[in-house]
Order: structure tokens, then C-alpha cells, then sequence
């Protein structure tokens, strides 16, 4: 029998300001294929190499094949997957996968913006809330973000949020036609007693009134 915290808070749809979460769906297939093209580029280097999912594959079924994945772990309670939404408009992605329940309860979130709003403070914005979901709403302990060590601006939006380094994950993921090292990101729910975006507000605030900026991906 399933665990009943498996079905908390799913679906959901969630914002903060111009930023916001909500269900992935069928009829995001052709923003999300242009969007995808035009970013090839910017994705490819820190994306899973997927001949399921590949970039520049025009026809509908990859996509259909994906939603359908995902939709069918998110109702088995394993897969939380978001788009990320900016004044309205897809910008993205979020999903918290692979979820563990029983004495674990942990997951792993990953995500990709759209490179022609990036450095607007999106990605940390939509990862906090995910996070606060996932932590006061479903339910869940731990989260891990893994992250390329080259990919700098990824792991800014981590680090600004609090996520604890826990170490190399040698040749984890198979990314860019290559076998890939990452690096650990971890949160608990004990780490952020008060919630995360309430954290990620005043930090914001703070960079606001010291004329520094938080602005990253």
C-alpha cells in the first residue's frame, strides 16, 4: 500500500511575484521545443546526454514520452515535475525526482532556465519554493541538487540558498558525451527551520539596501 505522504501537495501550483510553479502538461510542447532549440547551446554542457530527450529532435514524441514519465511518477508519489513560469510565460524547468520514501524520504531537483532570462533571480526564486513544498507540504527530509564543478552559475544558486557542499560524485552522469564528476548539494528540513524563501527574501533585501546583488540564473 502507498504511503499516503506520497500524494500530498501534488499537483501544485505556486509563485512568488512575477515567479511561478506549476504542472508540466501536453500543450507545453511547442514552447518548450523552441525554447529547447534556441537554448541548445546554453543546455548541452550541463544536461544528461538522453537519446529519448535530445535537443533538436522536432516531432512530438520525445516530449510526449517525457510528460507521460512524469506524470506517471508523480502519481506514484516519485517525481514532482514543474515548469518554472516568468510574468506568465514558460521559462523553464523544475523537477524534484527520484524520491525515496520510507526512512529516507529524500530527492534529487533539477532545473534549466531559459537563457533570455537569466541573472533575474528565477532559478533561486522557483528553487526555494520547491524546496519549502517539498519540506512542509509533501513532506520529504533531504533534497540533493548535483551540479557540474564547471558549471558556476548553477552552483551560485545553490550556494546563495544555503545548500551544504557534501563532496565529488565521481563520473555520476553521462553528460555531453562524456562521463561526468558532480559535485553534492544537499538541504535538510532542519536547515531551514523558517522556510527557504522567506530566507531567500531577506537576502534579497539585504543585497537591495547594501547595493550588492543576488541575481543569479
Amino acid at each position: 500500500m502507498r504511503d499516503v505522504d506520497r500524494l500530498r501537495g501534488w499537483p501544485a501550483t505556486l509563485s512568488e511575484g512575477p515567479v511561478g510553479l506549476r504542472p508540466l502538461r501536453l500543450g507545453d510542447v511547442r514552447v518548450w521545443r523552441e525554447t529547447r532549440v534556441r537554448n541548445a547551446d546554453w543546455l548541452r554542457p550541463w544536461e544528461p546526454s538522453n537519446p529519448e530527450t535530445p535537443l533538436f529532435r522536432t516531432g512530438l514524441g520525445p516530449y510526449v514520452s517525457m510528460v507521460g514519465t512524469l506524470r506517471r511518477e508523480a502519481r506514484q508519489g516519485l517525481a514532482l515535475p514543474w515548469v518554472v513560469t516568468y510574468n506568465g510565460r514558460f521559462a523553464g524547468q523544475l523537477t524534484v525526482g527520484a524520491i525515496v520514501w520510507g526512512s529516507a524520504r529524500s530527492a534529487q531537483v533539477g532545473y534549466w532556465i531559459d537563457g533570455a532570462v537569466a541573472g533575474r533571480g528565477i532559478t533561486p526564486t522557483a528553487l526555494a519554493m520547491a524546496v519549502d513544498h517539498c519540506f512542509f507540504t509533501t513532506g520529504l527530509h533531504r533534497l540533493e541538487a548535483n551540479i557540474r564543478p564547471e558549471n558556476h552559475a548553477s552552483r551560485r544558486v545553490v550556494e546563495k540558498l544555503g545548500f551544504r557542499e557534501e563532496g565529488i560524485r565521481r563520473r555520476q552522469l553521462h553528460i555531453d558525451g562524456a562521463w561526468r564528476d558532480h559535485i553534492c548539494y544537499a538541504l535538510t528540513v532542519e536547515d531551514v527551520p523558517g522556510g527557504l524563501l522567506v530566507q531567500w527574501r531577506r537576502a534579497r533585501e539585504s543585497a537591495a539596501h547594501g547595493g550588492s546583488s543576488v541575481e543569479e540564473v
